[in-house]
């Protein structure tokens, strides 16, 4: 197995729906069984593990299901507290990864179980939450996400007072999965610095999921970052990890080396793990492109190798986990 050339950092891995489903059908320690040693494998320092809200739960029952997955992140710290360290503050994630632990940031894909209640913000800021985006592709009552986006729908009231709220706290808002008004809005109002935890760039493969380059640039002048999405269909019709590299050297050339990370949003095992129900879409799993060396942690390592073949050694380190490090080392509280 291919060893990484220096440490590797993960914007969005799901691993907690996954370990969740399987726990529910009777497996003690998922994240023991797979997960851990696919992330050692893959020498990743830093992971955020966002909730997801499946389709099922969406309304009354997001909440519940938010604080399950919360929880689950939780009982793989107390299963694994040599491995594992949920981290709230900068300063938490220096000493997890000086510790030789992964250093663990949880997020909100989707603010399904926020509502139209804003105080749940702050109940999601003291249970650890630290990154919140307003929508999935889906439409909540902040926001529509990329599926709505021929509405044209830019933030509601709501939403425009959950960027707010969120700065207060010291949440990072997501712009991943917002439509192109909503995210526009987003830069329109934000005094903070926002990010992109799963999105890779339009020039290169003309998804909606991906970000124009006019999009990337204003991420940049909002001194935030873009952790680029490994996901076979957002990368090309031919997907590889040349693909996710071609990416990320047409991200840097926009916004420096300095705001470009990863966020691999790895489905490939999670599709077998998780009811097929998972997005409200049934889709063959055949029928995805997912790469080799795209599949899973692990494959950080390849994929940091094969950044170091294609740029300065300096760029691949922060592409692969640097820059990650070093923002939410940064955007997250001090204390």
């Amino acid at each position: 197995m291919t060893s990484s050339p220096f440490p590797t950092a993960d914007c969005h891995n799901d691993l907690l729906i996954g370990c969740l489903h399987q726990r529910e059908r009777g497996l003690t320690d998922p994240f023991g069984d797979f997960w851990l040693q696919q992330l050692r494998d893959g020498g990743v320092m830093l992971q955020v593990l966002p909730v997801f809200i499946e389709e099922q739960f969406v309304g009354e029952g997001a909440l519940r299901r938010s604080l399950m997955l919360l929880e689950e992140a939780y009982r793989i710290e107390s299963a694994h507290p040599d491995d594992v360290a949920i981290c709230t503050t900068g300063p938490q994630i220096e000493k997890a990864i000086e510790s030789g632990r992964i250093a663990c940031v949880l997020a909100l894909e989707g603010a399904e179980g926020v509502g139209r209640d804003l105080d749940v913000l702050a109940t999601y800021f003291r249970v650890g939450v630290r990154m919140i985006a307003m929508t999935w592709n889906r439409r909540t009552m902040m926001a529509d996400g990329i599926g709505e986006r021929d509405t044209g729908g830019r933030l509601t009231t709501l939403g425009v007072e959950a960027v707010a709220e969120m700065e207060r706290l010291g949440i990072v808002v997501d712009v991943s999965h917002l439509s192109e008004a909503g995210f526009w809005h987003v830069a329109e109002v934000a005094t903070r610095p926002f990010a992109a935890s799963h999105s890779s760039c339009r020039d290169l493969q003309d998804h909606p999921r991906n970000l124009t380059d006019a999009q990337l640039a204003a991420v940049a002048r909002a001194d935030g970052f873009v952790a680029l999405n490994a996901f076979g269909p957002f990368l090309s019709d031919t997907p590889s990890v040349d693909s996710l590299i071609d990416h990320a050297e047409h991200a840097i050339s926009i916004l420096g080396p300095q705001r470009v990370a990863l966020g691999m949003d790895f489905m490939y095992d999670l599709m077998r793990q998780v009811d097929p129900i998972l997005g409200g879409a049934l889709v063959s799993i055949e029928d995805i492109p997912f790469p080799d060396g795209l599949r899973r942690p692990a494959d950080l390592a390849g994929v940091a190798q094969r950044l170091a073949d294609r740029m300065p050694v300096e760029q691949a380190a922060l592409v692969a986990g640097g820059t990650l490090r070093q923002h939410l080392t940064r955007l997250l509280p001090a204390a």
